[in-house]
């Protein structure tokens, strides 16, 4: 399981974020969580993209955001349960 937050450094929300996901990890259901700085990426569309969206959380690129600004808790669990059941 691996998620991709587009953060930026300076941003608190994107730093709690961050804590409430790690919050929800468990042993049995252990997941990675990749940081991506909009403002220093060297792929320039994503701070067109996410500009005023930070934090925006995927946890599958391929499909839509999961949330931005403050993380949906509800939302992230119905994601992990899912990913369990397909594993």
């Amino acid at each position: 399981m691996h998620f991709t937050l587009y953060s930026r450094s300076y941003c608190h929300l994107c730093q709690d974020m961050l804590d409430a996901l790690l919050l929800l990890q468990r042993p049995e259901q252990p997941f990675t969580v990749e940081v991506i700085d909009i403002d220093t990426s060297p792929d320039s569309s994503l701070l067109e993209r996410f500009d005023e969206l930070v934090p925006v959380l995927f946890g599958d690129l391929a499909q839509p955001e999961l949330c931005h600004y403050f993380l949906d808790h509800a939302l992230v669990q119905r994601y992990l349960e899912n990913a369990k059941t397909t594993a």
